[in-house]
């Protein structure tokens, strides 16, 4: 039990550090090559949404390394520094990923419904199942390990859930970035470049989504001893 359960923690380091490793590295290298057209990624994340429509979100720089995200209850498009300002490929493969986003919002996508819906169970899991399972293993009380590790399930569906959204939002942005839906049509090499940051992006929610189902595995065992 203790060598599964270590495993699994190496396992994550590993991956973890391998996701961000890869994500550093496409940023930056892309970080370098100048955006075709010199268009910003705020300005490449206003035609995009503009072209869907959706005047009416508004785009924010928001601070951090890498903190861009749509919030979908404000409506507000927020972007990192280096994002909302870089006249780079890294910038706006970014910049319509996060566009992309808004867009499945507001033509109703299904995944993009559904996790948003998990959202109350995923935090209230993702804070409250661990401590349930090992005060429950501790003081040898099954039924509180088996409320935690359904619990954890809430999160781990949340995380799976995440991963179709993700991939539809690259999709979206590659699209636009390729027809020139974002302001710019990308020659084939700088959208190759946006493809790999996008891709290596991915993988970090992959990765984060296999340590948490191997952890739920893990922890349904230790509900049936």
């Amino acid at each position: 039990m203790f060598i599964s359960y270590w495993g699994i923690v190496l396992v994550a380091l590993a991956l973890g550090l391998l996701t961000q490793t890869l994500v550093n590295s496409a940023f930056r290298s892309q970080s370098r090559v100048a955006l075709a057209g010199g268009r910003s990624g705020a300005e490449v994340a206003r035609a995009m949404l503009d072209a869907n429509g959706l005047h009416q979100v508004a785009i924010e720089q928001v601070a951090g390394n890498l903190t861009d995200h749509y919030d979908p209850r404000a409506k507000v498009l927020r972007l990192s520094p280096q994002v909302f300002g870089g006249r780079t490929v890294a910038a706006a493969g970014v910049a319509a990923h996060e566009a992309g986003h808004a867009a499945q919002h507001a033509q109703g996508f299904a995944a993009a419904r559904i996790r948003q819906s998990l959202v109350p169970a995923a935090q209230i899991g993702s804070q409250l199942s661990f401590p349930l399972i090992f005060i429950g293993l501790w003081i040898q009380l099954s039924g509180l390990v088996l409320v935690g590790v359904v619990m954890y399930a809430a999160a781990v569906l949340f995380q799976v859930v995440t991963l179709p959204v993700e991939f539809d939002a690259s999709r979206r942005a590659l699209g636009a970035l390729q027809s020139g839906q974002a302001g710019i049509v990308l020659p084939s090499d700088q959208l190759a470049g946006a493809r790999r940051v996008l891709t290596a992006a991915a993988l970090t929610y992959l990765a984060s989504t296999l340590i948490a189902v191997m952890y739920l595995l893990y922890f349904i065992g230790l509900s049936r001893r």
